[in-house]
């Protein structure tokens, strides 16, 4: 057995979007005292996160967002039956620990803090949920052309929060998932987004057909939904909308 197939047999694996990983994080020494398997895997834009599914990468588990793991419950690659959500994550502004906070009410607020920015940090804007909203916010706002120039676009929204926390623009920004803001050293949360261009999107986790661990992904799916894991799932950035 090689390396990688024993790594294989001793983590649970898993591809995610970017939104969960501080709380799977913050769950992993407990899953681990449970189970006795760790936590390997991906986070990430939730599209590439399920086209690796769909190529065959060995996957136990994935939380990604509900209508997605609904496509792939279709595509026989989730099992349905183990489905849940997780919670509700809002896309938000950031900003440098260090600066002022931006706090927008309204369209003319968001679009005037965008023009501010000399400097806008976003995930990727075709693959991931907060990057195809934010192009769109500022389809919405008459700005692309404006600011295409200024945005600076990684494939993930905690690597563009890494990048904004060590950015050495004058007045940068950056607008993501809420929960990759809150696990990102160096940024703050520093606002959501007003109503009209606002978005919670609903994270869903669930065992995928071919899991080598389906009781373990089911341990998980529980901790992740726990009502003993409230203050976790808050403190991560996510928001109660589970029925």
């Amino acid at each position: 057995m090689s390396c990688y197939e024993r790594d294989l047999m001793n983590a649970l694996n898993i591809l995610s979007g970017g939104a969960a990983q501080g709380l799977v994080g913050s769950l992993a020494a407990k899953f681990k005292a449970l189970t006795g398997l760790d936590i390997d895997g991906e986070f990430g834009a939730v599209g590439a996160m399920a086209d690796k599914l769909r190529q065959g990468m060995p996957t136990d588990i994935v939380i990604l967002t509900a209508a997605l793991v609904a496509k792939l419950a279709d595509e026989n690659l989730v099992v349905r039956a183990s489905i849940m959500d997780v919670g509700l994550v809002e896309t938000a502004l950031a900003v440098r620990s260090a600066d002022p906070r931006v706090e927008v009410t309204d369209a003319s607020a968001l679009r005037a803090a965008f023009l501010a920015a000399d400097a806008i940090y976003v995930p990727d804007t075709k693959a991931s949920t907060a990057g195809i909203h934010v192009a769109k916010v500022l389809e919405q706002l008459g700005i692309s052309d404006e600011v295409a120039a200024r945005l600076k676009i990684y494939p993930n929204g905690a690597t563009a929060m890494r990048h904004l926390a060590a950015s050495g623009a004058s007045r940068p920004i950056g607008c993501t998932q809420s929960t990759e803001i809150i696990s990102t050293k160096g940024v703050l949360l520093s606002g959501s987004l007003p109503k009209g261009y606002d978005l919670a999107t609903m994270y869903t986790a669930a065992g995928t057909t071919t899991a080598a661990h389906t009781r373990e992904a089911q341990a998980l799916i529980d901790l992740l939904i726990g009502a003993d894991q409230q203050e976790l799932r808050v403190a991560a950035g996510f928001l109660d909308g589970r029925d």
